[in-house]
């Protein structure tokens, strides 16, 4: 049963239970009656009908004091859980492997993490394969050979204004290269002549 249907199904009980005692007041004050093989006057049918409006009207009362407790936890947890978190972070680096120092905090020391299999490491290195890829994620020198293409595009050359002319300049020369003279051996077979 869920709680919206228990909640009107107390409800209307509520709602039966306490006409019931008003007719059972208006219309027979002094009466009697003989309910399942038992004797009632209108005094102990009330009485009855009464303890059930009452049971009902606790547990109204309870599960409003148990939401707003409810309610509450949930505030008190939220600003309260962060700093436990991080006292038991710090207790943990403080303390690192002294097991008895830690228990007296109700802490335990972290394992360290258990060696892969082969198996665990193919798996791994596949599922961030698999990402990569999914994600469309490239490396830098892959992201180089991307390229986009674009048409349509008109390019306006920017004209700045015309500067003043520039000042004549003079060409200089280059500086004489210096003749070196070789001496001419003489024909041969003139010499002797």
């Amino acid at each position: 049963m869920s709680s919206t249907t228990s909640i009107r199904a107390k409800a209307v009980t509520l709602a039966q239970m306490q006409a019931l005692i008003s007719g059972l007041q208006k219309q027979f004050p002094s009466g009697q009656f003989t309910l399942e093989n038992t004797e009632f006057t209108t005094a102990t049918l009330v009485q009855a009908l009464q303890s059930l409006v009452d049971a009902i009207n606790e547990v109204n009362t309870a599960q409003a004091a148990a939401k707003a407790a409810v309610a509450k936890l949930g505030v008190t947890v939220s600003k309260v859980g962060p700093i436990a978190l991080a006292l038991k972070r710090t207790l943990l680096s403080m303390f690192g492997t002294a097991t008895t120092t830690l228990i007296l905090f109700g802490l335990e020391p972290r394992k360290a993490p258990a060696p892969r299999t082969g198996t665990e490491i193919a798996a791994a290195a596949a599922k961030a394969v698999a990402t990569r890829l999914a994600r469309g994620t490239t490396s830098k020198k892959q992201k180089l050979k991307v390229s986009g293409n674009v048409t349509g595009v008109t390019v306006t050359p920017v004209t700045a204004p015309t500067a003043a002319p520039a000042p004549p300049v003079t060409p200089v020369s280059p500086p004489a290269q210096l003749a070196t003279a070789t001496p001419t051996a003489p024909p041969s077979g003139t010499a002797g002549q």
